[in-house]
């Protein structure tokens, strides 16, 4: 069956069968400033969300047979431009990211990664498309014919696979011990990505802001208290991107260099 559930814009739940939007559910929080940025939408409501994800089956496939992979950086600084760059540079081997069309995959492509991730938000469900699995490549795929989205199940894959500096984007803080447990049993170098946090509780941004690496704050109040009152580096974009860690601090002053080169 062709149907994808995504959490998008304010974590509203979405669900996309054939297609076409079927389900849109009222949002956590009525304003982002990156969509009002990019996309002009001053609220957040079951239309203009409606809207913007019809936009986006339009414009480059998403979630559909139609699936295009633009590999042009969306934002100047955000956790597929982050790891693109870090491929890029050899800080990494490769990366273990979700999208539609695949569930948890390993990319290794700093390409790939920017044209899978860039535009899409949190994948939560979703069902097997063909061009995207070959883009991607079979072998690449955690399970084809599940789509399972499991991002612990896709560092042990990516470990299997001999990678040793591997990138891991994170939305339930819940995985995080395992994550750092397989590091050390495995000697190798994880940086984790905490993504897709709006609405999460107390407990587990603590969880991200002391044993991730970047967490993007996206609109979550508690991950912002914590990282304001700790003083912990932060971008000073629109929604800020705090790196608790060294290692974190690095990766994004990378990409930041980066952007600086290109202008």
């Amino acid at each position: 069956m062709d149907e994808h559930e995504i959490e998008a814009l304010g974590k509203s739940k979405i669900i996309i069968k054939n297609g076409k939007v079927v389900s849109v559910e009222e949002p956590i929080v009525d304003y982002c400033p990156l969509f009002d940025k990019y996309r002009g939408i001053k609220k957040l409501t079951k239309d203009s969300i409606k809207e913007n994800i019809e936009f986006r089956i339009q414009d480059f496939g998403m979630c559909t047979a139609d699936r295009k992979f633009p590999s042009q950086d969306f934002l100047s600084i955000g956790a597929s431009e982050i790891m693109s760059t870090l491929l890029k540079k050899g800080f990494l081997d490769a990366t273990v990211i979700v999208c539609d069309g695949c569930g948890t995959v390993v990319v290794t492509d700093p390409d790939k990664v920017e044209g899978l991730a860039g535009r899409i938000s949190g994948v939560i469900k979703t069902s097997p498309i063909k061009n995207v699995i070959s883009f991607v490549g079979i072998s690449n795929v955690l399970d084809p014919e599940s789509c399972e989205i499991n991002q612990v199940k896709g560092l042990k894959m990516a470990i299997s696979k001999n990678y040793k500096n591997i990138a891991v984007t994170i939305s339930n803080a819940k995985d995080i011990p395992e994550i750092r447990k397989i590091e050390k049993n495995n000697s190798c170098s994880i940086l984790i990505f905490g993504v897709h946090t709006t609405g999460i509780s107390k407990a587990d941004a603590a969880i991200f802001m002391e044993h991730g690496d970047i967490i993007t704050a996206c609109m979550s109040e508690e991950i912002k208290e914590i990282g304001d009152k700790k003083n912990i580096y932060k971008t000073k974009t629109k929604i800020p991107i705090y790196a608790p860690t060294e290692k974190g601090k690095n990766a994004i002053e990378i990409r930041l260099k980066e952007i600086e080169n290109k202008n």
